[in-house]
This record gives structure tokens, sequence and C-alpha cells, in this order.
């Protein structure tokens, strides 16, 4: 099963920060400034866990992982909201949100 999951890094080092970016890149849709919504499973999350972990550095770096709802859910059943401009989803991986 597909989750939807908030990917939010803060790096201390410009080389690693694009290491992370491009990495985080090619597994979800750059929303924000060191944001990504992604489309994960189990096994997907946990790949891109491990490739972050070569990456960053562990006492200096942060990522943060917020999973907000299933792929399958209905907009009403899904944990995200915002205000302003209205968030819309794009194809991501040839899935449509």
């Amino acid at each position: 099963m597909r989750r939807y999951v908030l990917v939010s890094y803060d790096i201390s080092d410009q080389k690693r920060w694009r290491k992370v970016y491009k990495i985080v890149r090619g597994y979800g849709m750059h929303v924000q400034y060191s944001v990504f919504l992604c489309q994960l499973t189990e096994k997907d999350e946990a790949e891109l866990k491990q490739l972050l972990l070569d990456v960053i550095h562990q006492s200096m770096d942060q990522v943060i992982f917020a999973r907000i709802g299933t792929v399958q859910a209905n907009a009403a059943e899904r944990n995200m909201s915002c205000i302003g401009r209205d968030f819309v989803p794009l194809d991501l991986k040839g899935l449509v949100f």
C-alpha cells in the first residue's frame, strides 16, 4: 500500500544538501524548499532512509518523515490541509494523486 509521506530535511553542509535533494527528488514531488511529498510503500520508505543514512551527518543533519495518509484515501481522510494557495497534486512516479 502506498502512503503519502512528507519528507523534510535540514542539512548543514551544502554538498550533502545537494546529494540529499537529488536522492529525495527521485522519490517525490518538490513542494517547497527542502520539502517533498512522496508516495511510498514500506519498502520504498526503508530504501530511501537507507540511501539518506549513507549521505547525512547524523549528529548535524535532520530528515523528517511524516506519513499523512494512504494514496487510496479520499481528500477528507487525508491528514493534510493548507492555507493560502491550494495544493494541487501532480502526477508522481506515474501515479495520480
